[in-house]
């Protein structure tokens, strides 16, 4: 088929056979499982199209299936944002948890009767997204903390069940979210084929997928055995995608994308359990591992209208089998200290194997239940772990408890610093009084300052937080914006280049927004969402300085615990002074606007956004309405004001000229803004 003398027009006829014959097979093998052709028989094609481009180099594209591997490795893998958050799930461990999941779901829509599900298997991999423009792979990025991912593309095209060009009519821009994993049965042969070579074996398979996606040479992710199951989309242009999960499902298998046969549309809480007590019954049959399995609501016009909560959306859970447990011993306890001067007793145990991993700590969470449990060191324990959840000492086996077993003290001192420990006769936790003085508490602060949810000042990570403050450099978050190129260079493995890196990622940390500002102080029980709803309550810092615990209770969602801890942490004199600091180092944020409710001009009024907006982001111009009063909603309703509609918008327009409710343009969209609700969409 390499014959030079082949005319050219032959050749690219040939290519374009080769290309769309195995692309069709890698179909019905990887998606299908139906193969029509034997091993031998594909790799016969695949030399063929191997050496037709060695013959005629021009016909070689980066679609063709000789392209899943690249020649070169990596220095590292580069961070790519997700433009639609990756979410995690939350978790539920019994089927009370389910039905209060269910019950949530009613009240929140308002529906009486059964809600129909959609049911899948919880695989055990690595949560990916990939990026495709008019059918062919842009780039596959990593969940990461679920804004930023990394950059894993040239590895992700090695995985053969992932197609490089859809099929059918793809939309112009689609992105879908799935989970990479190793099959038991390829983990097995893996193992056992690098015990042979005397070569580093992998502890599970779930292990073993991440480790190969994140590989820096993406042929050594081609020689893992990884396959793909995809469950859903992110961005998409171009489409209208079927409005329920299971047809959505089929959708994507349409398009040459892989998804779960086990997957079930469920009628209700009853289908729900029956669901997963079916799959859990199988589950050590199935031929790759899971650790429960997943329930969304089906349609996806009512996930729009619950939306979503903190990380989670509010529309799905995950149901988790029962934890696996082991008995071990137990050998001393240790107390960590962390952000908030929390001490958490740590058991150091006896090694054992449970849930996929070596153990050798396990959380005993506070006093109370060591005390309930009633730990003692040097006694026989039972270990629990339940997916990624940290391993627990789940209960005693009392009638093995040795003589000299000794009841486990709470310290009188920080273990850290020295500083007195106080445990309030009202909490469960027992807490360092050092503050900033801890090293402990200092280190885990400016971690959490750093972060990327709340500074994201880029490469000040947890070692090099260590250096700092182990040198004196690093007390409070203020001394951050004091640090120069001379005292960061002379650190280990920090040279010139990297710390002039690392301070242009601190200044650009100076400019910043009120609610990060917020949740990068570290307030206790205060996280994003909580620091959002105070800033837009009370729209700058000043007001918070003046705060009382009945003042902040009058923000959504903060009830009297938090508000204490708000109106505590605002009056602290070490606080106003490292706010202080912070101004005057050049940290600076825009103040919320925040008009009295009836004087707000939006006040009142219901808007739907819907569609790309072309001049700024959903959230600015969600964030630009609330700040004049109106609610922004996820669903359309006889209650809508109007509906804003940008380029490819879908089924909420379509239901807004249903329901003869004004449809808004971009432009009327920025007049609105511009003029601060005048009167346009009346």
């Amino acid at each position: 088929m390499g014959d030079q003398r082949l005319p050219l027009s032959q050749a690219k006829q040939r290519h374009q056979e080769l290309c769309r014959a195995i692309a069709g097979h890698n179909y019905r093998y990887h998606v299908l499982d139906d193969p029509e052709i034997s091993d031998a028989a594909y790799d016969s094609l695949m030399r063929d199209l191997l050496a037709l481009e060695a013959a005629w180099p021009e016909l070689l594209t980066a679609e063709s299936p000789s392209q899943r591997v690249g020649d070169l490795r990596r220095e590292s893998l580069a961070d790519i944002r997700h433009r639609l958050p990756m979410l995690s799930l939350d978790n539920a461990f019994s089927e009370a948890e389910v039905e209060a999941f269910d019950r949530r779901i009613h009240e929140r829509l308002g529906v009486a009767g059964d809600i129909d599900y959609a049911a899948e298997p919880k695989l055990d991999g690595l949560a990916i997204a990939l990026l495709y423009r008019n059918g062919r792979l842009e780039h596959a990025v990593t969940r990461g903390d679920g804004s930023t991912g990394e950059d894993v593309t040239a590895n992700v095209r090695a995985i053969r069940s992932v197609p490089l060009t859809l099929l059918g009519r793809p939309p112009n821009e689609l992105e879908v979210r799935g989970e990479i994993f190793m099959p038991v049965a390829g983990f097995e042969k893996m193992n056992r084929d690098a015990a042979a070579r005397n070569e580093r074996t992998f502890v599970n398979p779930r292990n073993a997928a991440a480790g190969a996606v994140r590989q820096l040479d993406p042929r050594v992710t081609a020689s893992r055995p990884l396959e793909i199951f995809f469950y859903s989309i992110g961005v998409i242009d171009g489409a209208e995608p079927p409005q329920r999960q299971s047809d959505l499902l089929a959708w994507l298998r349409t398009l040459g994308l892989r998804t779960c046969m086990e997957a079930r549309a469920v009628r209700g809480l009853a289908g729900c359990l029956d669901y997963y007590r079916s799959v859990g019954a199988r589950r050590g049959t199935l031929p790759y591992q899971i650790d429960g399995v997943v329930y969304k609501v089906e349609d996806r016009a009512q996930q729009e209208q619950l939306g979503f909560v903190s990380r989670a959306p509010r529309w799905a859970i995950a149901h988790k089998f029962p934890a696996e447990e082991v008995e071990t011993q137990l050998r001393d306890v240790e107390f960590q200290v962390g952000r908030t001067g929390a001490l958490t007793p740590v058991a150091r145990l006896v090694p054992v194997f449970v849930g996929g991993v070596t153990v050798s700590n396990a959380t005993l969470h506070n006093m109370d239940e060591v005390e309930r449990k009633d730990v003692r060191i040097g006694d026989s324990v039972v270990v629990r772990r339940a997916g990624d959840v940290i391993p627990e000492v789940a209960r005693v086996l009392l009638a093995r408890r040795p003589a000299d077993a000794r009841p486990v003290v709470l310290p009188a001192e920080c273990p850290v610093c020295g500083s007195l420990v106080v445990r309030d006769p009202d909490e469960a936790v027992a807490r360092c009084t050092g503050g900033y003085s801890c090293a402990a508490q200092r280190k885990e602060a400016l971690r959490h300052f750093a972060s990327r949810r709340a500074m994201n000042i880029e490469g000040l990570g947890e070692k090099l937080i260590d250096q700092l403050v182990d040198a004196g450099l690093l007390r409070r978050p203020s001394d951050i914006y004091r640090l120069d190129a001379q005292q960061l260079a002379a650190l280990d493995r920090m040279g010139d280049k990297s710390a002039a890196k690392l301070l242009s990622a601190i200044d650009n940390s100076r400019s910043t927004s009120l609610p990060r500002l917020l949740f990068a102080l570290g307030i206790r029980d205060v996280g994003e969402a909580t620091a959002l709803a105070l800033a837009r309550h009370f729209g700058d810092l000043d007001p918070l300085l003046q705060v009382d615990a009945a003042q902040a209770e009058q923000v959504r969602d903060v009830g009297p615990v938090i508000a204490a801890h708000v109106a505590a942490y605002f009056h602290n004199e070490e606080h106003r002074q490292l706010l202080r600091e912070l101004r005057e180092l050049g940290v600076r944020w825009p103040a919320l606007a925040r008009p009295e409710p009836a004087l707000q001009p939006l006040s009142g009024r219901i808007y739907v956004l819907t569609g790309t907006l072309q001049a700024m982001t959903r959230e600015v111009a969600e964030q630009g309405l609330i700040a004049l009063g109106a609610k922004v909603s996820g669903s359309v309703s006889r209650k809508t004001t109007a509906v804003i509609a940008g380029a490819d918008a879908g089924s909420k327009l379509k239901k807004a000229v249903e329901l003869g409710l004004p449809v808004l343009d971009e432009a009327e969209l920025q007049k609105i803004l511009a003029t601060q609700g005048g009167r346009q969409d009346s």
